[in-house]
């Protein structure tokens, strides 16, 4: 057994770093006893059933993305300058809620720690500024007809 007086400088730094080691994983494992865990769920016993307001907002984004998915489509799909030039209004109304949703995505994200939703939400703002800029290059190919060789 080691008694402090013999133990070298290493051989404490190392018995102090293994134990703050050990004591930093069972606090980010969350290591609680069943009756604590309990206690704690009972002073919270709306959030477990209600969905959260951050899955309605991602739920929301998620729609946002299919109606400019089905907008692009439709600017695609008319084959004549006319066509695209009478979805423009439509487009730049899906292009104003695109942005402010992201607007909304970037304050919500603002105060919260990296994790796992935060770098969905980061994800989903990166998917609909994608989605965006494609919109903006459709509304450039309707203004613009193309080059006859």
């Amino acid at each position: 057994m080691f008694t402090e007086a013999r133990m070298t400088f290493p051989e404490r730094l190392a018995l102090i770093a293994a134990s703050l080691l050990v004591l930093h994983a069972g606090a980010a494992t969350g290591a609680q006893p069943a009756s604590d865990a309990v206690a704690h769920k009972a002073h919270h016993p709306a959030t477990a059933s209600a969905p959260s307001a951050k899955s309605k907002k991602l739920a929301g984004v998620d729609q946002q993305m299919k109606q400019m998915q089905a907008m692009h489509e439709k600017m695609m799909a008319a084959t004549t300058p006319e066509e695209r030039a009478a979805l423009m209004d439509e487009q730049m109304k899906s292009m104003q809620n695109g942005m402010h949703m992201m607007d909304m995505m970037k304050q919500d994200s603002s105060g919260m720690p990296m994790s796992g939703q935060k770098h969905e939400m980061m994800e989903m703002r990166l998917d609909m500024m994608q989605m965006l800029m494609q919109a903006m290059m459709d509304r450039q190919s309707a203004q613009t007809p193309p080059t006859g060789k």
